[in-house]
This record gives structure tokens, C-alpha cells and sequence, in this order.
């Protein structure tokens, strides 16, 4: 069951939805998009779509794949945050949870690097998951799947939606730091204590292998500059497992 927390009231708007309803759906994107209402300054660069919004001129959809393309949006997420972290967090905004695993994460990852980010923001918004939850009128938000495809997921999924943007900084995915098993509280990642042995963390190394894979040098560079000289050993010292 999900928790009270995520039991938010679902918002749909049609080109029926008198202003007040739009302007409550307008808040509710931003806060499940943005995590905030917008600044000013930004409140000026969405000023066209925000109108074509409130005037019934465009939907929810339209709206959110205007709003992912924006700068507002990139400037906030994606120019200063890995490309892992990046698709994690637009699944967590526009669909509502976690990636479920690292093929999907792979998968994501690779129509980012190959077509650009609008394409994949577009990806999602276009995806069956997408339209099933939500349509073309109902703001994204949190939900409970039936059936979880593993405890791991259903963890990574609830401590991804509880997180606070920044919380554990912009370079490594809910999925890494849990294989690893570090803690990436304050936006820096630390092994938990130093006597932590590699065989912890052994059943995840093929997971970790892959979501590693999925990351260029520049991210890895990032990751690994997260890392204490002892932690890089131990993460080398992790990667010459083979993974099975």
C-alpha cells in the first residue's frame, strides 16, 4: 500500500474545467514537476504556455511537454545532474516512480545520448505507462503499482518520491548508491563505516555493473570525484567481481 503521503487527490482538467480548476492544476504541475512553485523570473519564461494553459488553448499533456523542454526545467535538473540521475528524476516527475530496473534505465539513457533530452522527456510523455495512468488531462503524480517487480524496486521507488531535490546531490541514481550501499545524505557519498566488507554488497554487483554502464566518463568522472581515495578503492575492488 502506498503511503498516506503519496494518497494525493488526482486533478483532471478538460477543455471543460472552469479557470479556478485549471489554476489549481497549474499549481499541482509545478509542484509535481518543479518540486516548487516557480520563481519570478521563471514565471516569465513560462508566461506564454501558463496562458495558452488557462485559456482551455492546451491540455495537461501539451503543458508538461512544453514545461520539460523549457529552460526552466533543464537549468533545474538536467545541465548540472548525470544522465542516470537525470532520467530518474523526470521518471519521478512525470510518471511517478522510480525506473524499475536497470534495462529500462539502459533503455532511457541510450535515446537521451542518441536523440537529445527533448526526445527523451517526449519518450515518456508518449509511453503506453503514461497514457494508461494519466491521458491526455490528469497531472502526473505518485502511485502504487499492483505488484512490485522486487522489494529493491518498491524501496527505491518510495525513497525517490520522499526525496528532496539535491538531497543526494545530482551525479549518482537511487539504484547505484543502494547497490553500493553508500550513503548520499548531503549530497556527498560515504561507505557506512569502515568496517563495511565488499561481500555486503556482492548479490547487487551485476546491477551495479550495468547501471555503470550506463553512464558516460564525464558522469563517471563526477561519481568517482564523490568518492574518498578508501571508497574508490572499495568500489574497484566491487567492479573486479565478475558479475553473474
Amino acid at each position: 500500500m502506498m503511503s498516506d503521503e503519496f494518497a494525493v487527490k488526482e486533478i483532471t482538467v478538460s477543455r471543460q474545467s472552469p479557470g479556478e480548476e485549471r489554476r489549481l492544476a497549474l499549481q499541482q504541475i509545478y509542484a509535481q514537476v518543479l518540486e516548487r512553485q516557480p520563481y519570478s523570473f521563471e514565471r516569465k519564461q513560462l508566461a506564454k504556455i501558463e496562458a495558452e494553459f488557462l485559456r482551455n488553448k492546451i491540455g495537461v499533456k501539451r503543458f508538461l511537454r512544453e514545461l520539460g523542454h523549457s529552460e526552466v526545467y533543464l537549468n533545474e535538473f538536467y545541465y548540472n545532474s548525470s544522465n542516470p540521475k537525470f532520467i530518474e528524476l523526470c521518471f519521478k516527475h512525470f510518471i511517478g516512480r522510480a525506473p524499475s530496473d536497470v534495462e529500462e534505465m539502459r533503455r532511457y539513457c541510450d535515446t537521451l545520448m542518441r536523440h537529445g533530452v527533448k526526445a527523451m522527456i517526449t519518450a515518456l510523455l508518449d509511453s503506453e505507462e503514461y497514457s494508461h495512468h494519466f491521458g491526455c488531462f490528469t497531472v502526473p503524480h505518485a502511485w502504487a503499482e499492483e505488484q512490485y517487480p522486487s522489494p529493491k524496486t518498491f524501496w527505491e521507488t518510495e525513497v525517490l518520491l520522499h526525496e528532496l531535490h539535491g538531497r543526494r546531490g545530482w551525479i549518482v541514481p537511487t539504484m547505484t548508491w543502494h547497490n553500493l550501499q553508500l550513503n548520499c545524505d548531503g549530497g556527498s557519498c560515504d561507505l557506512p563505516g569502515n568496517n563495511s566488507t565488499p561481500a555486503a554488497v556482492t548479490p547487487g554487483i551485476e546491477a551495479l555493473h550495468q547501471v555503470l554502464s550506463t553512464m558516460g566518463p564525464q558522469d563517471l568522472e563526477k561519481f568517482a570525484s564523490t568518492l574518498s581515495a578508501d571508497e574508490r578503492d572499495k568500489l574497484r575492488h566491487l567492479l573486479m567481481q565478475p558479475a553473474h
